[in-house]
C-alpha cells in the first residue's frame, strides 16, 4: 500500500494491467452483478436535477424504474445509495448499442452535450474501487478483479496499459492533477525497484 495525500493506494492500482476491451465483454459490468454502481453523497442530488435532460438516452425499461423507484436507490448490505437495477440486473442507466453493446446513458447524453454530469465517478474509475468513509477521513483504492474482465486485463497485458494509466482520466477527475503525478511517481518508483 501508499499513502498519496492521505489516500491508501493498493499497489495492484500501480502494477496490474488493464484495457476494457468491450467487444469481449460487451459491458457486462453494467448488467452483471447485485447492486448498482455506489454514488457519492452530491451524484445523489445530480442525478434528480439532470433526470429532464438525459431521460431520451435512457432505454425504456431503466426510465420506467427510475420514475417508479427514484434516480437512485438504498442498498442495505452497502450501506450506501447506488444506481437502481432493472429487476435485480442491468443499472436503469444502461443501454444496448446496435452490436449488442452496454452503453451509460448518462455518458451519452453527456457525449451530446446535452447533460454537463459525465457518469457516477465510480463507473468512470471501475475496476477501482474507493473504501472507507472520505468524510472521516479514511479513504482507499482497491483494484476489484472480477472474472468478467480477464480480457481486459489480457489486452492491458498485449498494451502494456497499467491500470493507473487506464484510469488517468477519472482518478484526475476525483481527485486532480497532482495527485495522479504523485501516483504515476509511486508507480515509477515501484518499477525502478522490480528491475534492480
Amino acid at each position: 500500500m501508499h499513502l498519496i495525500e492521505n489516500i491508501l493506494v493498493s499497489d495492484d492500482i500501480l502494477t496490474a494491467a488493464f484495457a476494457c476491451d468491450l467487444e469481449a465483454c460487451k459491458g457486462a459490468c453494467c448488467w452483471e452483478g447485485d447492486y448498482g454502481a455506489p454514488l457519492d453523497p452530491e451524484e445523489i442530488e445530480t442525478l434528480k436535477a439532470i433526470l429532464p435532460e438525459i431521460q431520451d438516452f435512457l432505454s425504456p425499461a431503466g426510465l420506467a424504474v427510475i420514475q417508479s423507484k427514484g434516480t437512485s436507490v438504498y442498498y442495505q448490505d452497502l450501506n450506501k445509495e447506488g444506481t437502481p437495477l432493472i429487476d435485480g440486473g442491468p443499472c436503469a442507466y444502461m443501454r444496448f448499442d446496435s452490436q449488442g453493446v452496454a452503453q451509460c446513458g448518462i455518458e451519452k447524453a453527456w457525449e451530446a452535450g446535452e447533460t454537463q454530469f459525465r457518469k457516477p465517478i465510480s463507473c468512470h474509475l471501475y475496476p477501482i474501487r474507493v473504501l472507507g468513509r472520505p468524510e472521516e477521513g479514511f479513504e482507499a483504492l482497491n483494484y476489484e478483479r472480477w472474472e468478467i474482465c480477464s480480457a481486459a486485463c489480457h489486452r492491458g497485458e498485449q498494451t502494456r496499459m497499467p491500470l493507473y494509466v487506464f484510469a488517468r482520466e477519472a482518478l484526475i477527475r476525483k481527485y486532480g492533477p497532482s495527485f495522479y503525478d504523485a501516483l504515476q511517481a509511486a508507480a515509477l518508483h515501484l518499477t525502478e525497484e522490480s528491475t534492480e
